[in-house]
């Protein structure tokens, strides 16, 4: 029985535009029923002024970065580079408490509401205090992150991460890492925590930082906590190619071959960036059914270099979008990034389309992000369709770049002839969160946030 219903022109279902659709939302503030065909709009509906979208998840977040965000775009030596960017970011990483972390999340979730997505996936590594130990709750600053998540309305999954060493060869973490420390039986601990709180838009699964930062035995330990639990496990492989040489150092593999190899894999791990492979290499990935988490813009800025997006869709694997360091906060901005970079790459253009099945790029990515995104955030249902959460994002049609698109090529306008999101509204569990464009408390969480990084940087 529908609480509340909702009327739209045109809304994505199932890969495809349907019109005249009716959206009803149960008490839970989940869609009690999808019906395109309703015409006129019933009387007692609230019609919508743009087509409907699903709400989008972020796979992949370090909330803490967006206090960076802007502050490493200068090269103050001869080589700069991801490994000296990591270091500067663990300036920011050592000084920021509970209460800026909360402040800097806040903003950085308003802004992906705005952006488009309605769940995040938190890569938590920001465990213990400025010194290294422990808070008196030892998730205090997991509940930083959900209270920042609830300030804003959006879902968060967080993701505790197992991080004990500095690198393949290391047996401790560098001084500078010293609030990232957890052993499994930690990780595993604050997961349950968090999952057992039962707040809305809340959940919780785990995450080891990357297989330079975990031990085999460690990850082993980690991974009998959650043997047969359904439950999402993320883990950063082969981002940087200095990774790949370490780990073939290491373990004779390359990073990707070392975790197919060595570690069971399922459907419930998500392989972050995933971005320096060969042609085994995903096809284990695909043999596992395991899915991979891309993050474009973040990649670009840092100099990852160029995931292999034909061969991961050849095999079918499922591919999710995160913005990571939040240089980028808008999922349309992602796919646009990711189809260009591949562009630049093979020298052709619309890359990622499948003619005769999906011909419009927009379309094949964007349906590759609603339905790996759901994975990756432990959800059995997501988008425009009963039962799922009553996430959805209401397009500006008079946005400049989708002004007289026909409604065939909408998502393509979306993505490559719009410079922002494109949005009016966005919904999440049935309720308002971003009117014309903007979160309904921009302005306050705003303040609070200038404020933060005025004390934190």
């Amino acid at each position: 029985m529908s609480e509340h219903v909702f009327w739209a022109p045109q809304a994505w279902v199932d890969g495809r535009w349907e019109h005249d659709v009716c959206l009803g939302v149960d008490a839970r503030g989940h869609w009690a029923a999808i019906t395109p065909g309703i015409t006129p709009p019933p009387a007692h509906a609230t019609v919508l002024q743009g087509p409907v979208l699903p709400g989008l998840v972020n796979a992949h977040s370090h909330a803490f970065q967006r206090a960076f965000v802007g502050l490493a775009e200068r090269r103050e030596s001869e080589a700069d580079d991801f490994w000296s960017w990591r270091d500067r970011m663990y300036g920011v990483a050592l000084r920021i408490t509970p209460a800026q972390m909360r402040a800097v999340a806040a903003q950085l979730y308003v802004e992906l509401l705005q952006g488009g997505y309605t769940q995040v996936c938190e890569f938590h590594y920001l465990h213990h205090q400025e010194d290294g130990q422990p808070y008196a709750d030892e998730a205090t600053m997991a509940w930083a992150l959900a209270d920042a998540a609830q300030d804003a309305g959006m879902g968060l999954t967080l993701l505790p991460v197992l991080y004990e060493r500095a690198g393949f060869q290391q047996s401790n973490l560098r001084p500078d890492q010293r609030r990232f420390a957890g052993t499994p039986d930690f990780i595993a601990r604050l997961q349950a925590t968090v999952q057992a709180s039962s707040r809305p838009l809340l959940n919780a699964g785990v995450a080891i930082h990357s297989l330079r930062a975990a031990s085999a035995a460690s990850i082993d330990a980690l991974l009998a906590h959650v043997r047969g639990a359904d439950m999402p496990i993320h883990i950063h492989v082969a981002e940087q190619m200095q990774e790949v040489r370490d780990c073939l150092a290491a373990t004779g593999q390359r990073p990707i071959a070392h975790l197919a190899h060595r570690f069971s894999m399922d459907s419930r791990w998500q392989l972050v960036h995933a971005t320096h492979t060969e042609a085994t290499e995903i096809d284990a990935v695909a043999r596992s059914g395991a899915g991979i988490v891309i993050c474009p813009s973040t990649e670009g800025n840092l100099g990852d270099g160029f995931a292999d997006l034909p061969g991961w869709l050849a095999a079918g694997v499922p591919i999710a979008l995160g913005s990571d360091s939040h240089v980028g906060r808008q999922w349309n901005e992602e796919i646009r990034w990711l189809e260009y970079g591949q562009r630049l790459r093979l020298q052709q253009r619309n890359v990622a389309a499948l003619p005769g099945y999906q011909p419009s790029t927009a379309a094949r990515l964007l349906d590759q992000a609603i339905r790996s995104g759901a994975a990756a955030a432990g959800f059995k249902q997501w988008g425009l369709q009963t039962g799922a959460r009553a996430d959805m994002v209401v397009l500006d049609m008079n946005t400049p770049g989708l002004l007289g698109i026909p409604h065939t090529h909408t998502l393509d306008a979306l993505v490559f002839a719009c410079n922002h999101a494109a949005i009016d509204e966005v919904y999440v569990a049935g309720k308002r969160q971003v009117s014309g464009g903007m979160h309904h408390e921009k302005s306050v969480i705003a303040g609070i946030f200038k404020q933060t990084l005025f004390n934190l940087l």
